[in-house]
């Protein structure tokens, strides 16, 4: 909005012209989110406990939880406003992927927030069915993948990171494939939010990485010498992601040990959806399992112990999955859990811009 609003006025004078700048715009983005979870976070909070919209704890989870019933929870709001809003305030909205991206992070904290609501009124952990989740989400990740094929310039091909010469085109099947992705994503962040800041944290780095991509895949002169996917337009994604990470980094300021507020499935599954649509658009698919290292080790810690405790009547890899409940389980202190994944999630952050000359 600030772009059609104010650049048409550097005609008249010079100073207007930053607002052509992404760069410039990703930063606004994301100080704007920041400053909307800062400054309404606090009446937020007090709202959700005058409506006493408290966290349900499962009672099969670790001991140390139990104080966290009743904590007020569907933060994921907060943080979907100040990403919708300075997403719209910051970048250009004659550009159809700034759509595509707010309807699919909103249809996501849609199915999340109903989720929430059903556990809330219902003062129960079981909220939406399984199914019914799954169907809703596979909906609107085939909305991704379906525009992926249609629109001018794209096409069902796979971008690998380490191969810059080895493209395998999908074709139609591209659709399932972005499905896999996108729901694969927004459950694998669901499954991490399950430590104060835990889930969040590795949402900023995830971000902050995909901020770069969207920005160099939107150059074509700086796509081409990177040797990476030349996606027309998604350069103002960069602002998208820009607001990720404000909103996240924000919502972090409550969420922190001891938190004051959860983000709820509105919040994981919208975010973990919008991560996956990302790296569908901007041809980084396989990307996202390397920034999303974190995400994809608590998803596999689930599948690997529901496989094996099935395969052998009983029988557990871990002493709890997801896997960080694991190391709550072995004796680790909750800040030192979710710490150490941060700094894995930063490394493995790092890995991933390297991957740009390695390939």
């Amino acid at each position: 909005m600030l772009y059609h609003l104010l650049y048409p006025l550097h005609t008249s004078f010079s100073g207007f012209n930053v607002f052509r700048y992404i760069t410039l715009r990703s930063i606004g983005g994301a100080v704007t989110a920041f400053l909307i979870l800062l400054v309404f976070g606090p009446m937020f909070i007090r709202a959700i406990k005058r409506r006493q919209i408290g966290q349900v704890v499962r009672d099969d989870g670790p001991e140390t939880h139990l104080k966290k019933q009743g904590v007020p929870t569907m933060g994921g709001l907060l943080i979907l406003c100040s990403i919708t809003i300075s997403t719209l305030l910051w970048a250009r909205l004659d550009n159809p992927l700034v759509w595509l991206m707010l309807f699919v992070t909103l249809f996501f904290g849609m199915i999340g927030a109903y989720d929430d609501y059903q556990k809330v009124s219902k003062k129960t952990t079981a909220g939406l069915s399984a199914r019914g989740k799954l169907i809703l989400q596979i909906l609107g990740a085939m909305t991704v993948g379906i525009f992926i094929l249609v629109h001018p310039g794209y096409d069902g091909q796979l971008s690998l990171p380490f191969l810059k010469n080895v493209q395998p085109d999908l074709g139609w099947f591209y659709i399932v494939f972005a499905v896999i992705v996108i729901v694969g994503s927004s459950n694998a962040v669901n499954l991490t939010d399950g430590l104060d800041g835990l889930a969040v944290g590795p949402t900023v780095v995830s971000a902050a990485v995909y901020l770069v991509f969207c920005y160099l895949a939107g150059h074509v002169v700086l796509a081409e010498y990177l040797q990476i996917p030349y996606v027309k337009g998604s350069g103002e994604l960069a602002v998208f992601c820009g607001a990720i990470f404000g909103g996240c980094l924000g919502f972090l300021w409550f969420n922190a040990y001891p938190a004051q507020i959860f983000m709820g499935d509105t919040g994981s599954l919208a975010l973990g959806g919008a991560l996956g649509a990302i790296a569908i658009i901007i041809k980084q698919e396989f990307l996202l399992a390397i920034v999303g290292g974190i995400f994809v080790m608590e998803a596999l810690s689930v599948i690997m112990q529901v496989g094996y405790f099935k395969m052998t009547n009983g029988k557990r890899i871990f002493l709890m999955a997801p896997f960080h409940h694991h190391f709550e389980k072995k004796g680790w202190h909750e800040p030192k859990v979710v710490v150490r994944f941060w700094i894995v999630s930063i490394i493995l952050g790092l890995f991933a811009i390297a991957t740009l000359k390695l390939r």
